[in-house]
């Protein structure tokens, strides 16, 4: 049997994404794949992208590191870019969009967000044909056709579901979770070159690590929107009802 870990959105938060290579590693893990947001919010940029190089398979590129790549008006995207350099850049630039691959009889597509974009967000409570086509073929690609089971990030919110027959999940956040303040990842395991009939696994991982310890490392850097960012990891309220709440008060 195959054992893959599933990564995704670790946000610069290295004491996460240290907590759980640490996890992964106590479980005999050997590849792990990464879907993508490896930078943004967070303080240690550098330090995540040269780990998830080192560590990660097979890595697909998020909103965060399209937007950190390209964008040079908004101070949350220039403090990053300017401490990771334009090596780093151009890797997080020229990140394929998807990876594809069989287990048990199943074609497995892992995107960050969507098949249709990197920004189009899809939650585990939007209507049924938004998530049923989450399984379409990758816009760019219409030739590799419908997936049996598609995982993906990009909301923070690790779930699965059963939609006709196929399957989507989506493993949470390592650095940034959304739903509890616990990093989040998945473990698939299948038969490589199998048949449809073999065994085939999804696991969820939830990983506590020190969030004070990230705190401070937060603020000893300065990251933009400070304060948004520690409430987050804390609370796990996405910094957008914070705004909202801090405004309604």
């Amino acid at each position: 049997m195959e054992r893959i870990a599933i990564v995704s959105d670790i946000h610069g938060n290295m004491t996460a994404w240290e907590a759980v290579l640490n996890d992964i590693r106590s479980r005999g893990l050997k590849r792990i794949f990464c879907l993508g947001d490896l930078v943004g919010k967070g303080p240690d940029p550098v330090q995540v992208v040269d780990r998830v190089r080192e560590t990660c398979e097979q890595v697909v590129r998020g909103n965060w590191d399209e937007l950190v790549a390209v964008n040079r008006d908004n101070e949350n995207f220039t403090w990053q870019a300017d401490k990771l350099g334009q090596e780093r850049l151009d890797y997080l630039a020229n990140l394929p969009f998807s990876h594809q691959f069989e287990l048990s009889g199943r074609t497995i597509r892992l995107v960050h967000a969507s098949p249709q974009s990197v920004y189009h967000r899809v939650q585990p409570w939007d209507e049924l044909d938004k998530r049923i086509a989450m399984f379409d073929a990758p816009a760019n690609e219409p030739e590799l056709g419908q997936a049996d089971i598609i995982g993906y990030g990009d909301v923070h919110n690790a779930y699965l579901q059963h939609l006709n027959g196929k399957v989507l999940f989506n493993v949470g956040s390592v650095g940034n979770p959304l739903d509890i303040p616990q990093a989040s990842y998945c473990i698939l395991e299948g038969a490589s070159n199998g048949e449809i009939n073999q065994a085939i696994n999804i696991q969820f991982v939830r990983v506590p690590y020190d969030i004070e310890q990230e705190v401070r490392v937060a603020q000893q850097a300065g990251v933009p929107a400070l304060e948004l960012y520690i409430r987050e990891i804390r609370t796990g309220v996405y910094r957008g009802l914070q705004e909202k709440s801090m405004t309604e008060e």
